[in-house]
């Protein structure tokens, strides 16, 4: 039997019948919906976790190194080798969000913070985005400010070794990898911001 050719049929959102909320976890909210699809009326239960958005840094000194940051993840149980990021918190936009984990986690403060993109963690489940910004000319005049689960060691390494980092399996955090791409994607179409690296 041969399949037929649907490449031409147009998908709607599936409309709200109801949704109810389930617990309030501080860092995300759990939520029940019930949608009816708008091909065929059918109907259906999905779990959301509704969550702030995220944000990731790329954070460069002017000398060229990438400050990198060792943590212990509790979802894997391991320490982990990321980039900072974080959330969002309410009253915040994205480039607040930004400058502020920044120092929080690294103490450094940035020159300057460039948007390079963002993606969706999980649309299947999660409501959120996450923006990956590029910090240049960070340098070491803040405080560090360690949320009160975090335990995080700072690690300034040469920017080249960030690609090798990744293939080397020693970087696996999913929106970290987003954002490497986003970096080597605006370096390789010659983005604007591409001449301003160190």
């Amino acid at each position: 039997m041969k399949t037929p050719d649907m490449s031409e049929r147009r998908l709607e959102p599936w409309e709200l019948l109801e949704r109810r909320e389930l617990g309030d976890f501080r860092i995300f909210r759990l939520a029940e919906t019930r949608r009816r699809s708008a091909a065929d009326g059918r109907e259906h239960s999905f779990y959301l976790l509704d969550t702030p958005d995220w944000i990731n840094i790329i954070a460069l000194t002017s000398s060229g190194e990438i400050l990198l940051i060792e943590q212990y993840r509790n979802g894997t149980d391991q320490i982990t080798l990321e980039i900072p990021g974080g959330m969002v918190d309410a009253g915040e936009d994205a480039e607040e969000a930004a400058r502020r984990e920044l120092e929080e986690e690294t103490g450094y403060r940035a020159e300057q913070l460039i948007d390079i993109g963002w993606v969706e963690p999980n649309p299947a489940f999660l409501n959120n985005r996450c923006t990956t910004f590029l910090a240049l000319g960070c340098r070491p005049e803040g405080e560090t400010n360690f949320d009160p689960a975090e335990d995080i060691v700072l690690k300034l390494r040469p920017m080249e070794d960030f690609t090798r980092l990744i293939d080397a399996g020693e970087i696996r955090h999913a929106l970290v990898l987003a954002a490497h791409d986003h970096l080597q994607r605006g370096i390789a179409v010659g983005a604007e911001w591409a001449d301003l690296l160190p």
